[in-house]
């Protein structure tokens, strides 16, 4: 184990929201200085600890309190109660534009950035070309940021942060506003970072882009902390939160102090070739329709546990419906042990609406020519209406695929072999003119 680079020890942060402000001093001697207010609880009892060299995500949804509890691990904001110790030299990135003086120009706010972070005006020298370059703003640097667009707001102030030898980067969704080339250069800068043996916590609204880069993932919901662990249980639990919203997790607020702290949620993942029964969610009508049984059938199950490279497999998704709802969507996604993508679709890109009625239903998805060699691959599935996300099960089931021939891969890729005489040697498009008894297939 190694040692930890950040500490976060029982954090909760509270803030008071005002609904009337007095300002004459006749009010003010009325009330006595006391102001109504209300107590909003961002952050309630937070306990995690990130060692160093590891990547953490950090998911929840919008209000969850990502933010809150970065700033605080940043010292932007002081905890009302509990405490975070960083090791090591922190940068972030936090927000849009978050340090930078309007005023100045984009090479006076990389000095006065550095100088916030604890390095001298030598040592900013050392990296300014650096992080002119890695920002793009050669012939922008010397004007004023406040007629920076949001783009360039992004590059320099995530340039800054990368340069300055960081032991522990914090970012959060600020990413998202470059775009896609500018995005994948912050990925490239971050795995690099990463094989340096840097901490990095890291906030997204995007679960791919935490199984991608993440070793575990916290995840917050209304300022409570439910749950820690690999990115593919964290992300399952984010999306079942999601879904039950604030059936589950409305707490009560205490004027005098944070509630305690909730049970961590946790659970088990799937084995391979298991199936979801009997799936229950809370929630009421707002989501009328449930998936009961997702189920993967082949023809040879009977005989082995696994599937041959070329075979059919169908996944069979069973639901139950409190309601009729018309234009229901069901979508799939197949992804191998690592978590990526390797197809995905739903019953509205097919082109098949699906109107449900009152009772039990089921689709199947048929898998006619299954084009994957070895491994374990997972399914998740989901079922969405007009009034949104009303079901998703991570994973709802899984198979194996075992590859009897030689050739190696991940896709099972069709190939024809054709001995091609010494006199047609040529340009390889004249061949689809050409044929004779030399072609063979393998």
């Amino acid at each position: 184990m190694g040692t930890t680079a950040v500490d976060v020890q029982d954090v909760s942060k509270r803030f008071r929201l005002y609904h009337e402000k007095y300002t004459s001093l006749k009010e003010k001697l009325i009330h006595a200085g006391r102001v109504p207010h209300e107590d909003l609880w961002a952050l309630r009892n937070v306990e995690f600890e990130v060692k160093e060299g590891e990547t953490v995500g950090i998911l929840g949804r919008n209000g969850s309190g990502k933010s809150t509890l970065l700033k605080c691990i940043c010292g932007v904001l002081q905890p009302t109660s509990g405490q975070v110790v960083v090791r090591g030299k922190l940068a972030g990135l936090l927000e849009l534009g978050a340090g930078f003086q309007q005023d100045l120009s984009g090479r006076e706010n990389i000095y006065l950035n550095g100088s916030m972070l604890g390095l001298s005006k030598r040592d900013v020298d050392a990296v300014f070309d650096d992080i002119v370059e890695f920002a793009e703003l050669g012939q922008f640097i010397d004007n004023q940021v406040k007629f920076y667009s949001s783009g360039m707001y992004v590059r320099l102030g995530f340039a800054v942060a990368v340069n300055v030898d960081p032991d522990v980067l914090v970012v959060d969704e600020v990413l998202a506003v470059g775009d896609e080339r500018f995005q994948r250069k912050c990925m490239e800068r971050i795995k690099s970072f990463q094989k340096d043996g840097r901490t990095i916590l890291f906030v997204s609204h995007s679960p791919d882009l935490v199984r991608a880069i993440c070793e575990s993932a916290v995840v917050l919901s209304d300022g409570n902390m439910i749950g820690v662990g690999t990115p593919g249980e964290a992300v399952r639990l984010f999306r079942e939160r999601l879904l039950e919203a604030e059936d589950v997790l409305s707490l009560g607020v205490e004027a005098d102090g944070p509630p305690e702290r909730p049970a961590i949620a946790s659970s088990l993942p799937l084995s391979i070739g298991a199936s979801v029964k009997g799936a229950t969610v809370t929630g009421g009508e707002s989501r009328p329709v449930r998936l009961t049984d997702v189920t993967p059938y082949f023809d040879a199950a009977a005989e082995r546990h696994y599937l041959l490279p070329g075979e059919t497999l169908v996944v069979r998704t069973a639901y139950n419906a409190t309601a009729a709802v018309d234009g229901v969507t069901i979508s799939i996604e197949v992804r191998d042990s690592l978590y990526n993508v390797l197809f995905a679709t739903d019953t509205e890109i097919m082109g098949l609406p699906v109107n449900v009625t009152v009772g039990p239903g089921a689709i199947d998805w048929h898998f006619e020519s299954l084009p994957l060699f070895d491994g374990a691959y997972d399914i998740n599935v989901g079922i969405s209406g007009p009034g949104g996300l009303y079901d998703w099960q991570e994973p709802a089931c899984g198979f194996e695929v075992m590859n009897p021939g030689r050739s190696t891969g991940v896709v099972a890729m069709p190939v024809r072999l054709a001995i091609v005489p010494r006199e047609w040697i040529g340009d390889p498009g004249d061949l689809e003119t050409q044929a004779g008894p030399a072609e063979a297939h393998r």
